[in-house]
């Protein structure tokens, strides 16, 4: 399928993709994660995203990344928007140039991690980016306290009014942030997507154009708001996210493959909770 028929649309409901792979090993299971764009363009999903933090992207190599996009360019029914986030300027360029060559319909830029930078050095971060990437598909700002720099609402509001930035996700799960970033919105027009699922409901109701979802990896077919959705964020703050998604996929006959960090025992036994919760939950034939 070519990008011209499968254009990003900057709204929806966006499932952010864990990364099968291979048992006991740190490589991706190219055959599974095709089948995982299957299921969650069947289940109603408005696009998927690739190797943002959902996907574990630090596990895997350049050509790892890249190998991956191309198949689920080739494969997807749904847009990809593919995180090129790195702890390096070059090493973002670089993502970002082979993402678009793979076939990437968006891209999606966390702050350099790692270490904390300035406001002004994240901007800066961000502008020579927009200079040296390529300039042929919409990009989004990531802005992921947890995981990086944060993005001050000033720096979000000059980096927009650049024009090379298509819009922003906030996954910081501060509904004031969200608020204001909402507000930023009606006044200069780019797009929100919501980060937290726990938020999603709130911030698409208050005007947010759409939702990058963890939990629509495991369950593509349910809104912001729904009852089982609701139930199932329950686990995802009780246990590890992504230990709840890929729990939920191998019950939901995906392969997935197990965590490869080790849980404690009473996570393991909060696990096995889970698992009786699911088969007998709507979730367990949800789409």
């Amino acid at each position: 399928m070519g990008r011209a028929a499968r254009e990003l649309k900057l709204s929806g409901i966006y499932a952010s993709a864990i990364t099968p792979h291979l048992p006991n090993a740190l490589e991706p299971d190219y055959s599974a994660a095709l089948d995982l764009l299957d299921f969650l363009a069947a289940g109603g999903v408005d696009g998927i995203c690739l190797l943002d933090s959902a996907g574990e992207f630090l596990n895997f190599s350049f050509e790892e990344r890249h190998r991956l996009v191309y198949l689920g360019s080739k494969r997807s029914l749904v847009p990809l928007l593919v995180g090129v986030s790195h702890s390096t300027l070059a090493g973002a360029v670089q993502l970002a140039d082979e993402a678009v060559a793979a076939g990437a319909d968006g891209l999606l830029l966390m702050p350099p991690y790692f270490y904390r930078y300035s406001p002004g050095g994240v901007e800066e971060f961000y502008r020579e980016f927009a200079r040296e990437a390529p300039d042929v598909v919409p990009m989004l700002l990531h802005h992921a306290p947890r995981f990086t720099s944060p993005l001050e609402p000033e720096t979000i509001r000059q980096l927009l009014e650049t024009g090379r930035f298509a819009g922003i996700v906030d996954s910081s799960g501060d509904q004031r942030r969200m608020s204001e970033l909402l507000a930023l919105k009606q006044r200069q027009g780019f797009a929100v997507f919501c980060g937290s699922d726990r938020l999603a409901a709130w911030a698409v109701n208050e005007g947010a154009d759409g939702v990058i979802s963890d939990c629509a990896c495991a369950l593509p077919g349910a809104a912001p708001g729904d009852l089982i959705r609701e139930d199932f964020l329950v686990w995802m703050e009780r246990l590890p996210p992504n230990v709840a998604v890929r729990r939920a996929l191998e019950l939901r006959g995906q392969k997935a493959g197990a965590p490869l960090t080790p849980i404690s025992q009473e996570e393991s036994q909060l696990l096995a909770e889970f698992e009786r919760w699911f088969k007998i939950a709507p979730a367990a034939n949800f789409c």
